[in-house]
């Protein structure tokens, strides 16, 4: 029985643990009394917990002139700073890939989230899996080095690829023709290669964790975001936790909704999905006896400044039908901002303006105050790696047990 309860309270010492890490981690230097607070413990737990974070080298104090370079209102200390906690920034370090099309993107941070490196390298459209794993590898071998550490420093790395993920299988789906990771198990390919904890993620959900975390829906407990890029998807925050899409991982395909059920065939069996009408290829492609056969998103911003009516008028009609299956989906999730990226967002109000309209117009009179805004970040790739970085940084239960490596120590009372 002994043997049973003092496991039993190893275990509630490492949840409590996760808590106050996790805590820190997102609100920044704590004062001990706030912490307990937060994270509904008693103010002896909060003291006993933390001191084996501090012992371990996982959580620091913040005493004399550190206090202000932490971002502590000085008038709120009192003459407590030395009851000020923060997690130590230099205790390890995230990293994400992120593999669109043509690019591959690596991004470094420390414990606080502060970007340590982060770049990316191109790659030719028809690159194999295998040539894309071994050029992330080695970009993050780089970066590592330019920051002074090594693999050995890295808490966990999060990957980015695009389609759907079978959370049962760990399998890609097919998604775009030609997808390069269709078929692969992409955490068990990375695991090989590496003896830190993997994660995989669909990369628009990576760029919504960006935004969540970063951008613009910090703060917020349910956001909903929309990438309109050469394929729609989505990533959802629901009271505060991502939703990593439903029982096989499906979810999220909002390209997928029909924006009109008498539509052409898609090949996911649907009629009239929304990626034939709002993505960046359909707009492209509608646009094409007017800005030529090879335009680009370029040539599509630049009409759409010149107010060229074409332009402006698919721009419209793109967002008029994004804005249709968003009311649905606020009809159903009522978050309290829609985030829009992806390349399509560039084109700001143009496409902006008819999706808030259209969403004011036929969304429930609960629901169609959500607001509607811009993503804050960089587009593609590089907002898919920070967000890949940012999972790593969320995942404080393997982040304990990564930090904390020093053999268990019998636990005390207080837990």
């Amino acid at each position: 029985m002994a043997a049973k309860d003092t496991g039993s309270l190893r275990a509630l010492r490492r949840t409590n643990s996760e808590r106050m890490l996790s805590a820190l981690m997102e609100h920044g230097a704590l004062h001990r009394a706030e912490l307990a607070r937060i994270c509904g413990v008693s103010r002896t737990t909060v003291s006993t917990i933390t001191a084996d974070l501090i012992l371990g080298g996982v959580v620091i104090e913040v005493i004399g002139d550190q206090v202000e370079r932490a971002g502590i209102d000085a008038s709120e200390v009192d003459g407590r700073a030395r009851g000020f906690l923060r997690a130590n920034p230099a205790a390890g370090a995230a990293a994400g890939l992120d593999f669109t099309l043509e690019r591959v993107w690596c991004h470094v941070t420390d414990l606080s989230g502060a970007t340590l490196a982060s770049e990316g390298v191109r790659a030719a459209p028809d690159t194999p899996w295998q040539e894309r794993l071994t050029a992330g590898l080695t970009l993050l071998d780089e970066l590592l080095a330019q920051a002074g550490l090594e693999r050995a420093n890295l808490v966990g790395v999060a990957i980015g690829v695009p389609g759907p993920l079978d959370l049962q299988t760990g399998v890609v789906g097919p998604s775009l023709p030609g997808q390069v990771w269709a078929g692969v198990n992409v955490a068990a390919e990375f695991g090989r290669r590496l003896t830190v904890p993997v994660l995989v993620e669909n990369n628009t959900r990576l760029e919504a964790v960006a935004e969540f975390t970063w951008g613009a829906g910090r703060d917020l407990a349910d956001v909903l975001y929309v990438g309109l890029s050469t394929g729609i998807g989505s990533g959802m925050l629901v009271d505060g936790n991502l939703h990593h899409g439903g029982a096989r991982g499906g979810g999220g395909e909002i390209g997928h909704l029909s924006a009109d059920t008498s539509g052409a065939p898609c090949p996911c069996g649907n009629r009239g999905c929304l990626v034939h009408y709002a993505s960046l290829q359909a707009v492209l492609a509608k646009l094409a006896p007017v800005l030529g056969a090879d335009a680009g998103l370029d040539e599509l911003l630049a009409a759409a400044a010149d107010g060229q009516p074409e332009t402006l008028q698919a721009l419209r009609e793109a967002g008029e039908l994004t804005g249709r299956v968003l009311a649905n989906i606020c009809n159903l999730l009522n978050p309290a901002r829609i985030i829009v990226g992806g390349e399509l967002a560039r084109a700001g109000d143009l496409i902006l303006e008819p999706i808030r309209a259209t969403l004011r117009r036929t969304a429930m009179t609960l629901t169609r105050d959500a607001e509607v805004v811009a993503a804050e970040l960089d587009l593609g790739a590089r907002a898919g790696a920070s967000g890949a970085a940012a999972l790593v940084l969320r995942q404080t239960d393997q982040l304990v047990a990564a930090l904390l490596s020093a053999p268990d120590r019998e636990p005390s009372e207080a837990v």
